[in-house]
C-alpha cells in the first residue's frame, strides 16, 4: 500500500477529527463547498471495534468514495487492539490510521489513551510499533499536543518522530490548557527543527484557533509547516477551505441542506437530531437576526420544525 501522504500537494489543509462533528453529513458538506486535502473521521475506540458496541463504531467509520484520502482516528491504550484495528481499517479501505495522543477527555485518559499517552512514552511508541508490525505498509499519523501540563516538545516530539510516522499534527496547547489560552504557534519552528533532525520525511501540521483560509495561509507562511488542521473553525463553515465569503442566503441554504443530509443519514431523529444543533449554532452567526434564529433552532423539536424556521427566516 502506497503512502498517500507523500502524494499530497502542499500546503496540506485538513479538518480535525471532532467527536459528534466530523461525521458523514459534515464531510458531505465539505466535499461540496470546500474539499480539504485529507479527511478525518470522528475518533473511534480501538477496543470498541472488537466489543459489543462494534456496530456503533463501524457506523462512525462509514465514508463515501469522494471523501478521499480519508484517515480513521483511533483512541485507546492497548497496542494489541491498535494492531487489530489497523488491519481492520485496511480491510475497510481506509487510506491511513491516526492515533489520538492528545484528547483531554477524562474517560479516555482513564483507559490510558488520548492525552494520557504523553505521560507514557514507552506505551506510545509500543502502539506505533504494534501497528507497523501488523500492517507494515499502512500510513500512520499522530495527533497530539505540546505536553501534558507544560511545554514538553523537546522530549515528547522526538519520541514520536523516532518512530518515522508519516505525519504529525500538533495542537499548540498543553492538555491542561484545553482550548485556551491562545495556541502557542510560536513553538512551530522549534517543532520543525526537531522534525528535520529526527525524521525529515514526516509531514507536520499545526492546529489551534484557526478560523479561516486566509489565517491558514498566513500561518503556513510564517511557520514553514507543511499544513494546517482546522478544528472548531470549520463547524458551520463548509467554506473554510475556499476564499468565498458566503452571503446570508447561501449560509441559510447550506444550513438547511446540512440538516437534510443529517436526517437522511440518521433517520432516528429522537436519538440523533440534538447533535445537529451544534451546527445550527455555528451557522447562525454574522448576519442580522442570527441570534433570534439560533435561539429558535435550539428549541426546535426536529427536522421539520427546524426546516420551517429556516425557510420562514429566508423569506423575511
Amino acid at each position: 500500500m502506497q503512502d498517500f501522504w507523500k502524494k499530497l500537494n502542499k500546503p496540506i489543509l485538513a479538518v480535525a477529527p471532532m467527536s459528534g462533528v466530523t461525521d458523514q453529513p459534515f464531510r458531505k458538506m465539505l466535499v461540496k463547498y470546500g474539499q480539504p486535502s485529507v479527511f478525518w473521521t470522528e475518533f473511534v475506540s480501538a477496543d470498541g471495534l472488537f466489543s459489543k458496541g462494534k456496530e456503533h463504531c463501524l457506523e462512525i467509520l462509514k465514508f463515501d468514495p469522494d471523501q478521499r484520502p480519508i484517515v480513521a482516528q483511533v483512541f485507546g491504550g492497548d497496542p494489541v487492539y491498535f494492531a487489530k484495528t489497523a488491519k481492520l481499517l485496511m480491510e475497510l479501505d481506509f487510506d491511513g490510521i491516526d492515533i489520538n495522543m492528545g484528547c483531554p477527555h477524562k474517560d479516555i485518559e482513564k483507559k490510558g489513551g488520548g492525552a494520557a499517552l504523553m505521560k507514557d512514552i514507552p506505551l506510545a511508541k509500543e502502539i506505533i510499533r504494534a501497528i507497523k508490525k501488523e500492517a507494515p505498509d499502512f500510513p500512520i499519523s499522530v495527533k497530539t499536543r505540546i505536553g501534558y501540563s507544560k511545554n514538553e516538545i523537546n522530549n515528547w516530539i522526538p519520541a514520536l518522530l523516532e518512530e518515522n510516522i508519516s505525519a504529525l499534527t500538533v495542537h499548540f496547547r498543553t492538555r491542561e490548557e484545553l482550548f485556551c489560552p491562545p495556541a502557542h504557534w510560536e513553538l512551530a519552528k522549534e517543532v520543525i527543527k526537531l522534525r528535520d533532525k529526527y525524521s525529515p520525511d514526516t509531514l507536520l501540521l499545526g492546529n489551534g484557533d484557526v478560523k479561516s483560509l486566509a489565517q491558514s495561509q498566513d500561518l503556513i507562511k510564517k511557520t514553514g509547516l507543511d499544513g494546517i488542521m482546522v478544528g472548531r473553525g470549520a463547524i458551520g463553515n463548509p467554506w473554510i477551505f475556499c476564499p468565498k465569503e458566503p452571503t446570508t442566503k447561501e449560509r441559510l441554504k447550506a444550513m438547511l441542506e446540512h440538516a437534510q443530509i443529517f436526517v437522511e443519514f440518521y433517520p432516528d431523529e429522537h436519538k440523533h437530531f440534538e447533535r445537529m444543533k451544534k451546527h445550527f449554532h455555528a451557522y447562525c452567526k454574522g448576519f442580522v437576526g442570527a441570534k433570534e434564529l439560533r435561539d429558535n433552532l435550539m428549541r426546535a423539536k426536529g427536522f421539520q420544525e427546524s426546516k420551517k424556521l429556516i425557510k420562514e427566516f429566508k423569506e423575511i
